[in-house]
């Protein structure tokens, strides 16, 4: 009995603190949703993003939602496909400007620093552009160093023989797919040094082979109808390296198997020691040729050569 006005105390203290607390949030959402409220609330609002640039319709194709077929689909709940594709390219206005810039199925403009660029910045895949590659190792060039492929399946003893081979440095997998309209299947090596280049050559439909140069490449003997380097391998390979790397084209390459080593760049005091090693493998040369490099001036007396060499076809090992 004596514990009965305790327990109604307390239900009263009880009540008192819950009309309080709800008194407290009425109160509290009154002066925070009033027009009259603190002056900061009027700064604390979102600032509308700057208008984006105008890009040609070949970027909002690329990027902006397409319609389903056959409308809404229940799966996805939706009746759009939104691409979730290049979307960080919008933060390289400038840049993007530039890279849709262009004569509409005119040939590509000689833009490849600018493509790294892009792709360093998360702009990947590039949307796709409605002009013509340049038919590079196509067309024949009044230069002697640059060959066209033509020229070198030619030369390819039996005729007609070349059918699978590897591109050492790849880059973006142009050569690779110039080889595959003559029928001919291309591995193409990359590092994804300054881009995604290994994602971009298999978007073309390209094998990408992730090696650095040095490793043993992961062929069996005398497999390969060819091989193909251009700039990798170069004077700033040590020269022990690079001894190790023709070797072991040498050993992939099937007797008759073709080495094209495509704009082979070193200094001029290096000529003996290069041209040293590259015969010390034990190629026939089919084409050689010796020039100038002077796209950095002529003064720094660098180098160049193409070579199309050629694994023996008999007595080797």
């Amino acid at each position: 009995m004596e514990t009965k006005p305790h327990h109604r105390f307390s239900l009263q203290n009880h009540l008192l603190y819950i009309l309080l607390l709800i008194t407290s949030n009425l109160f509290t959402f009154y002066l925070f949703s009033s027009p009259h409220g603190s002056p900061a609330s009027s700064s604390s609002l979102p600032v509308p993003p700057p208008p984006a640039p105008s890009f040609p319709s070949e970027y909002y194709a690329f990027t902006g939602p397409h319609k389903l077929p056959f409308g809404h689909n229940p799966n996805i709940d939706s009746s759009l496909l939104n691409p979730p594709l290049a979307h960080p390219c919008l933060l390289s206005g400038s840049l993007l400007t530039t890279f849709l810039s262009y004569n509409v199925n005119s040939s590509y403009p000689d833009d490849e620093p600018l493509l790294q660029k892009l792709l360093l910045r998360g702009c990947d895949p590039l949307p796709i552009r409605r002009c013509r590659e340049i038919k590079r190792w196509v067309t024949p060039s009044t230069n002697p160093l640059d060959f066209t492929i033509d020229e070198v399946l030619s030369l390819a003893k039996p005729p007609n023989s070349i059918r699978i081979g590897l591109d050492l440095g790849g880059g973006s997998g142009t050569f690779a797919i110039r080889m595959r309209e003559r029928n001919v299947t291309m591995v193409a090596s990359t590092l994804n040094l300054n881009g995604p280049f290994s994602n971009f050559i298999a978007s073309r439909g390209i094998i990408p082979l992730y090696t650095t140069v040095g490793k043993r490449l992961p062929f069996f003997d005398n497999t390969l109808d060819i091989v193909r380097s251009m700039h990798v391998l170069s004077n700033w390979i040590p020269t022990t390296v690079l001894h190790f790397v023709l070797f072991d084209v040498y050993r992939v390459l099937r007797p008759g198997g073709l080495f094209w080593l495509d704009h082979f760049f070193f200094v001029e005091g290096q000529m003996e020691e290069c041209v040293s090693v590259i015969e010390s493998v034990g190629f026939e040369k089919l084409k050689w040729e010796i020039g100038r490099k002077l796209d950095r001036g002529a003064e720094l007396k660098e180098m160049y050569i193409s070579a199309l060499l050629q694994k023996p076809l008999k007595n080797s090992w």
